[in-house]
């Protein structure tokens, strides 16, 4: 891309969307968290990971819209790193930290630690003028089990 107006447009736009999908995740309807995504976009956790791996907007809004109702969730981003690839391509890393617990009932939590630290690795299209995740893969490097929140 040699536009230097079109490159700056191309990342902020795909870093909007690597910030969307936390937001949309934390504090908004995270089934929603699909439509960010191309209509065969792909959301995968390879191995060592679980080895999930979820294509297309349908399958996507299911496996996001899973998320257990009484889950409380924080995703701190960072480091991201967006670089279009074509006028129409773009890829980037960014880094997350997840604060989590289970068993929210409204009350403030007392704070503990991460229980996840990782990077996304992004690819993305534009579609009808606007851009969109054609594919999300996870890398965990550190990870644990999300804790219940304590009883008031």
């Amino acid at each position: 891309m040699s536009n230097p107006m079109e490159r700056l447009l191309a990342e902020r736009a795909c870093e909007r969307l690597v910030l969307d999908f936390v937001h949309r995740l934390d504090l908004g309807d995270p089934a929603s968290v699909a439509e960010l995504f191309t209509e065969d976009g792909v959301w995968e956790w390879p191995p060592p990971g679980d080895g999930r791996r979820f294509a297309g907007r349908d399958a996507l809004r299911t496996y996001f819209a899973s998320r257990p109702a009484d889950r409380l969730s924080r995703r701190i981003m960072s480091n991201v790193r967006v670089t279009p690839t074509s006028p129409d391509t773009a890829e980037a890393t960014s880094y997350f930290t997840t604060y989590r617990v289970d068993g929210h009932t409204g009350a403030m939590v007392p704070p503990g630690p991460p229980v996840q630290v990782g990077h996304y690795e992004d690819v993305f299209r534009r579609v009808d003028g606007g851009w969109l995740l054609a594919s999300r893969t996870l890398h965990l490097p550190f990870g644990g089990g999300t804790p219940r929140a304590p009883r008031p």
